[in-house]
């Protein structure tokens, strides 16, 4: 068994193994999506195994009972390969009756074609997994939980040891479970996140829908994107940024659904809030990567690249607040959305509970003028909200990047480093 870090999210998946027949985990392998699965699994196929893989696929095509004969719960990683599989899992799992049949784990999305004809719902539960977080790899100090804060504990206190330097590694090496060893040095563990993005770039790719990505093309796509993290950019312009005349809106159309099927990039969508006033609000999605060392990978910049540069590190540390933040609402049953109006006031991120609850939050790398800027930008989206249609946001927060201590301030906005957090 490979070296295993407990996961935030091992407390989702034994709840939905025991709740439903199978759960699907989607994520990059890179994420320890197939080592996480692997801990609660009793038996395990490898569809992709260079050895056996093609003899089992062939089974999965022809008689896919006997592939899905083994003790439960049994792992089948990279079912994607054969999309018929998923309506042999649903049907087994109705067959028999039973929760927790089935881990079925994939590192690509697999387009909808006529193989796959149900969705599983009621038989098979969804499970995102995403790179690892602060909290996760030993880097935060873990005193201001969020889970706490929802709770309406607001009096924090916390400190954080991570200064500038420190932060610019851990934005370049991302939350990649190799990178995270403890025995691994600083320059192989960030190399990883290049070695991802290598392995995007470095040949033809054709996609399941049949057309071709340019590794070259590729590789230009990502930096562009990178450029624009953080961002609403439509598509259609971003394909304009690409000053390549043969980088057409299909194109990036195109190349952004590659990206996003395999969990490189992961868009944020917008929240609509009921107002007092009727402001319209942006809807446009917001530009992020499954994980910063990703965006830093493709501009080619390392830890001192990000310090010399404070705007780029400005973007990139949003995107490692924003990994973070996804990964500690999940246990909370939460999304993080994006709020921007017509009048460009701004928030960072929402997150958002199934249960009504939310809380505001503004990303800084830290410093007392961005702190207050961010406080005042809060307290003024907050004064628009209308509380007779929904509930005052359970707090405000400006998360900052290399502050030393969390704390209220005399206003209630919290500032708390993300050196702090945890779920």
């Amino acid at each position: 068994m490979k070296e295993y870090i407990p996961r935030i999210v091992d407390s989702i998946f034994k709840l939905k193994l025991e709740t439903m027949g199978a759960v699907y985990v989607k994520g990059a392998k890179w994420c320890g999506k197939t080592t996480t699965s692997e801990q609660f699994a009793k038996s395990v196929v490898y569809l992709d195994d260079p050895e056996s893989g093609e003899s089992l696929r062939a089974m999965a095509e022809h008689s896919p009972s006997m592939l899905l004969q083994g003790i439960v719960p049994r792992l089948i990683d990279e079912w994607q390969l054969v999309p018929s599989l998923w309506d042999a899992i649903r049907f087994t799992v109705d067959k028999r009756g039973e929760d927790g049949q089935f881990i079925i784990t994939g590192s690509v999305t697999p387009p909808d074609d006529d193989k796959k004809h149900h969705s599983g719902t009621g038989r098979i539960s969804r499970l995102i997994m995403r790179p690892m977080t602060l909290a996760e790899s030993g880097n935060s100090s873990k005193q201001v939980s969020l889970k706490d804060l929802f709770e309406g504990n607001l009096d924090i206190n916390g400190e954080s040891s991570i200064r500038i330097d420190e932060l610019a590694f851990l934005a370049c090496r991302g939350g990649w479970p190799r990178a995270c060893k403890a025995n691994r040095s600083r320059n192989s563990a960030l190399q990883i996140a290049r070695e991802y993005i290598d392995a995007i770039t470095s040949s033809d790719i054709t996609t399941s829908e049949g057309s071709t990505i340019n590794p070259t093309l590729m590789k230009h796509f990502l930096r562009v994107y990178a450029r624009n993290i953080g961002s609403q950019i439509a598509l259609s312009d971003l394909s304009r940024d690409l000053t390549d005349t043969i980088f057409s809106e299909h194109t990036a159309l195109n190349y952004h659904k590659r990206l996003s099927d395999t969990f490189v990039i992961e868009d944020m969508d917008a929240w609509n809030p009921n107002l007092r006033s009727k402001t319209a609000v942006r809807t446009s999605p917001t530009r992020y990567f499954t994980d910063p060392s990703l965006a830093a990978a493709s501009l080619g910049a390392g830890p001192d690249d990000l310090i010399a540069d404070m705007k780029t590190f400005g973007f990139i540390l949003e995107n490692l607040c924003i990994r973070d933040l996804r990964v500690y609402a999940q246990p909370l049953d939460g999304d993080v959305l994006h709020y921007r109006d017509k009048n460009n006031l701004e928030c960072d991120a929402v997150v958002h509970l199934r249960n009504g609850r939310y809380g505001l939050i503004e990303i800084k790398m830290g410093g007392q003028s961005a702190i207050e800027h961010g406080a005042e930008t809060l307290k003024k989206l907050a004064q628009k909200i209308d509380t007779e249609k929904m509930a005052t946001p359970s707090f405000l927060m400006v998360l900052t990047g290399v502050s030393p201590i969390a704390y209220q301030r005399a206003d209630g906005v919290l500032v708390v480093p993300v050196g702090c957090l945890c779920p």
